[in-house]
């Protein structure tokens, strides 16, 4: 059957893949396991225990939840009912959950445990359209469960099901499905409007260019409230992939292991982490073992695609699969065919030495906006080049303007941001194109390459243009550098604040005897400042003259999304960081004066 809105691909599952575990989530030390049917009778009731309710198409509803098998059964509940689903990350601050409630006009909130609820009681009070809250999680005394509503809906199915067959006609792809807030590195989030077709259209072009077939285990861990892994959940689910969430960001590495997926979702940082572990673990071998370690992932970075290092390189990449990568696959499961990296750039290097390890990274582009993909990596040649994010996505149209930036049209812009007709006509002009804020270039006739943002690029005194984020992926390469913004606005020169990888650092300064009190005292440590600079100037033999930087800072804390300092996609919040920085900016650029 053709799939228009997202509700569509129920029928499609009901008509192609009836299996026993099409969705699947681990909690409790075990996994919990749905039915196709369970699936869908789930959907059906939830939908039906709206209407009972007396929701109306067009109203809204919130989720504020971890991925569970529950949230699809809600997701497609709501769009069956023609309700827009509100989906808002667990981990964002009481300030952005108090705009995010009342600006959305949520009137339920369905909350995944119980230390959410209690957070969001007091904050949901202050929201004058809120009605009812639900949680998740069965068992909580006094406090209702989500399973009120479906059972409610189990009880009125034969009352219900042909008003609801009534509103699922008159759904036009084109209807406004969701409300996505933007993380908001600047000032409030925006809510983005998406319909059923920005995200199907979306689903299905990416579904054509995936290994992954039915009846294949996918593990899921990016929070299904962001676009991308909620697009990712359509697209798995319209092939007929198996869908199991992991138990939580710290289990992944289990979660692998016991279900052996096909593949799965990441972004950049989950996988310089996943490589910085591996190598931490080379440099534990001794003799031998360790000269082999070293010689396979050398020969991994000099991976060229389509077997151009010729006959020679591909003998001893086998060797090198046979003696090593093999055991980085088994590590990740064993069965990986793909790992589809968004959210920030990849650097270069490393889909090169996975790619020489057997595990391909499809790296994609695009935004909330977008729904998401403009561009991704296919897995085979030549649908595919290192260090851009492959040839545009089927259906839609890519132009570079006069200044760099990127442009977009197609089925996959958004209906616009939410009560903000001003935004809107910010970002998609007149003739429909949607300003992406992004600098790129196409490379060969084909494949997007991003360069920078366009509101990050910052000019030096002297006029020159410094583009920060292709110096922070080379820094982030390092082994001591777990984040750094690279910093020089009207300035002489570019420097740097660094976060540092403190585990990695912690480990050098016990082997090289350093005493210290706490990462305060360890950051100003003279050898510690000193190991840094040679890092440094290994960086800054890689970029010109003028992006090189001069000067850089430690900062003696880790930066994440539950501090602050980092979005819930792990993308920097610039202006958070300029603030909490201020006096370290300020006397970095002090102390240059008069030089």
């Amino acid at each position: 059957m053709e799939v228009t809105r997202t509700f569509d691909i129920l029928e499609r599952l009901r008509q192609n893949f009836m299996v026993d575990d099409a969705l699947a989530v681990k909690r409790n030390k075990k996994w919990d396991i749905f039915s196709t049917q369970e699936y869908l009778d789930n959907a059906y009731d939830f939908a039906y225990g709206l209407l009972a309710l007396g929701y109306k198409k067009g109203e809204k509803i919130g989720t504020v939840s971890n991925n569970r098998p529950e949230w699809n059964f809600v997701d497609m509940g709501m769009a069956m009912a023609g309700i827009v689903h509100v989906p808002v990350y667990p981990t964002i601050s009481d300030v952005e959950y108090e705009y995010i409630l009342a600006h959305s006009e949520v009137k339920t909130l369905l909350i995944s445990d119980k230390l959410l609820y209690k957070r969001l009681v007091p904050l949901a009070a202050k929201v004058e359209t809120i009605k009812n809250l639900y949680v998740f999680n069965e068992g909580i005394e006094g406090v209702k469960s989500w399973t009120e509503i479906r059972d409610l809906g189990t009880q009125n199915r034969d009352k219900y099901k042909a008003e609801l067959e009534t509103i699922k006609a008159s759904i036009n792809p084109e209807d406004m499905v969701t409300i996505i807030y933007t993380s908001g590195t600047t000032g409030n989030a925006k809510g983005v409007m998406l319909s059923h077709h920005n995200l199907v259209s979306n689903a299905i072009a990416t579904s054509k260019i995936q290994p992954l077939v039915a009846g294949e285990r996918a593990l899921s861990f990016l929070p299904l409230c962001h676009v991308y892994e909620r697009m990712l959940n359509y697209h798995f689910q319209y092939k007929g992939i198996k869908v199991y969430y992991a138990e939580n960001m710290a289990t992944i590495v289990d979660n692998l292991k016991e279900i052996n997926p096909h593949g799965f979702s990441s972004v950049p940082r989950l996988l310089e982490k996943v490589f910085d572990k591996i190598m931490a673990k080379g440099k534990d071998l001794e003799g031998i073992k360790k000269k082999i370690f070293f010689w396979a992932v050398d020969l991994g970075l000099r991976y060229e695609l389509n077997n151009a290092n010729g006959w020679a390189y591909a003998q001893k990449l086998k060797i090198a699969r046979k003696l090593i990568f093999s055991k980085w696959q088994d590590a990740l499961g064993g069965n990986v065919k793909v790992i589809i990296s968004g959210g920030a750039a990849l650097q270069p290097r490393l889909a090169r030495v996975f790619r020489a390890a057997g595990i391909n990274v499809q790296e994609g582009y695009g935004l909330t906006e977008t729904s998401p993909v403009i561009a991704v990596n296919h897995t085979e040649y030549p649908d595919i080049k290192f260090g851009t994010v492959g040839p545009i996505l089927e259906d839609v149209e890519v132009m570079i303007a006069e200044d760099g930036e990127i442009l977009t049209k197609g089925p996959h812009i958004m209906l616009g941001y939410y009560k903000a007709p001003d935004l809107t006509a910010e970002v998609i002009d007149e003739e429909g194109w949607f300003h992406t804020g992004d600098i790129g270039i196409i490379e060969d006739g084909k494949y997007l390459k991003i360069t920078d943002r366009k509101k990050e690029i910052f000019k030096l005194s002297s006029g020159k243009y410094v583009a920060p984020q292709s110096i922070e992926n080379f820094c982030k390469e390092s082994m001591f550098i777990e984040n750094v913004m690279v910093i020089g606005e009207n300035e002489k020169f570019a420097s740097a604040l660094i976060s540092p990888d403190f585990n990695h650092l912690h480990f050098w300064a016990t082997k090289h005897k350093l005493h210290y009190r706490d990462n305060e005292e360890l950051v100003r440590i003279p050898d510690v400042v000193k190991r840094f600079q040679k890092e440094i100037n290994e960086i800054n033999k890689k970029i010109g003259e003028t992006e090189r930087i001069k000067r850089f800072r430690l900062v003696c804390s880790e930066w994440t999304p539950a501090t602050g300092e980092l979005s819930p996609t792990l993308k920097l919040k610039r202006k958070f960081l300029y603030d909490k920085y201020d006096h370290i900016v300020k006397e970095i650029f002090m102390s240059s004066k008069g030089e």
